[in-house]
C-alpha cells in the first residue's frame, strides 16, 4: 500500500483515503463513508454504525465483510489506528446496504477521485503537484516537501536505466535498493525501518534532509555511470548500484566527521510536522 494518505472531502466532512500503487486504486475508510452518508455527528457514532450494519451483514451472509481490507490511517487524535477500508468497487456495494439519499452523489464523487489519480497517472506532472499538495496536507516542511520532490524524481531515473538494463523483476528492483542502502548507509531497507520505529510507512517520507541527500547521491551517481557504461543483467547494475552507494557512503562518513555524530539517524520526518488540529487538511477551504 503506498504511503499517499488524502483527507478528502465530500459535502466538508472527512473522509480518509489511501491510495495503493500496486493496485492503482483508491482505499475508503468505511467509518467515514458511513458517517457521511447516515449524517452521524461524531466517529465514535459512525463507527457504531458500521459496527451493527457489518454484524447484520455477516448474519444474513454476505460476504462483502470478509473482503474489506484493514490499513493504518490516521485518527482525530493525530495516531495511526487500524481502520476499515475497502476499494472503489467493494464500497459501491456496502453503500448499497445503507439506506440514504446521499447514496448516488457519493458514487458519482468516489469516481471523480479515482478518475482524477487515472489522469495523473497519464500526467506525470500532475501527479507531482498532488504529491506537493499530499505532503503540505500532511504537515511537512516546504524545504522537506521540495528536496523529497527532487528524490522522487531521482529515483525514476534510476529505475528506468535499471529497466533499460534488463533488470525487470520486483524481487531484482528490491535487492537492488537494498544492496544500496545497505552500502552507504550500513542497513537494508528492512533494518533502517526497524531502526526509525516504522512499520508499513514509508522509509523515505521519514529521512530527514542529511538522509534524503545522501540516499538520493547514491541513486543519482549509479544513473550517471549506467548511462556510461552500458549494463546488461542484473549482475551488472548490481556492480554499478554498489559503486554508486560507495561515493554516498564516501560523503556520509566525511559528513559524520566533520560533525562528530552520525547522520543515519532514528529521527523521524513525521514527527516534526504539526498537530492534528493545525494541519491544513482539517480547513476545508484549503482543500
Amino acid at each position: 500500500m503506498s504511503d499517499i494518505e488524502k483527507i478528502q472531502l465530500f459535502e466538508n466532512k472527512k473522509i480518509r483515503t489511501a491510495w495503493d500503487e500496486g493496485k492503482q486504486e483508491w482505499f475508503f475508510s468505511i467509518v467515514d463513508v458511513c458517517g457521511v452518508l447516515t449524517d452521524q455527528p461524531t466517529k465514535e457514532r459512525a463507527r457504531n454504525y458500521w459496527k451493527v450494519l457489518k454484524s447484520r451483514m455477516i448474519k444474513e451472509g454476505s460476504e462483502l465483510v470478509t473482503k474489506c481490507n484493514r490499513l493504518k490511517l490516521v485518527a482525530e487524535d493525530g495516531k495511526r489506528r487500524a481502520t476499515d477500508v475497502a476499494d472503489m468497487t467493494l464500497m459501491f456495494r456496502i453503500i448499497e446496504s445503507i439506506p440514504s439519499k446521499k447514496a448516488e452523489p457519493i458514487k458519482v464523487w468516489m469516481a471523480q477521485v479515482a478518475a482524477e489519480r487515472i489522469n495523473q497517472a497519464i500526467d506525470p506532472e500532475r501527479s507531482i503537484d498532488q504529491a506537493i499538495a499530499d505532503y503540505r496536507r500532511l504537515g511537512y516542511s516546504e524545504a522537506w516537501i521540495n528536496q523529497r520532490i527532487k528524490t522522487i524524481e531521482i529515483r525514476k531515473g534510476l529505475t528506468d536505466e535499471w529497466k533499460r538494463g534488463g533488470v525487470t523483476k520486483e524481487v531484482d528492483f528490491a535487492f537492488l535498493t537494498d544492496l544500496m542502502s545497505k552500502t552507504w548507509s550500513g542497513m537494508t531497507t528492512r533494518e533502517y525501518k526497524r531502526y526509525k520505529g516504522l512499520t508499513k510507512e514509508n522509509l523515505r517520507d521519514n529521512m530527514t534532509n542529511m538522509e534524503l541527500l545522501l540516499n538520493a547521491l547514491a541513486e543519482e551517481t549509479a544513473t550517471e555511470i549506467s548511462k556510461q557504461r552500458d549494463p546488461e543483467g542484473l549482475a551488472e547494475n548490481a556492480g554499478i548500484a554498489k559503486e554508486g552507494a560507495e561515493v554516498a557512503k564516501s560523503a556520509r562518513k566525511e559528513v559524520e566527521k566533520r560533525l562528530g555524530r552520525s547522520v543515519v539517524s532514528p529521527e523521524k520526518a513525521i514527527d516534526h510536522i504539526q498537530s492534528p488540529e493545525e494541519l491544513p487538511f482539517s480547513k476545508p477551504d484549503e482543500q
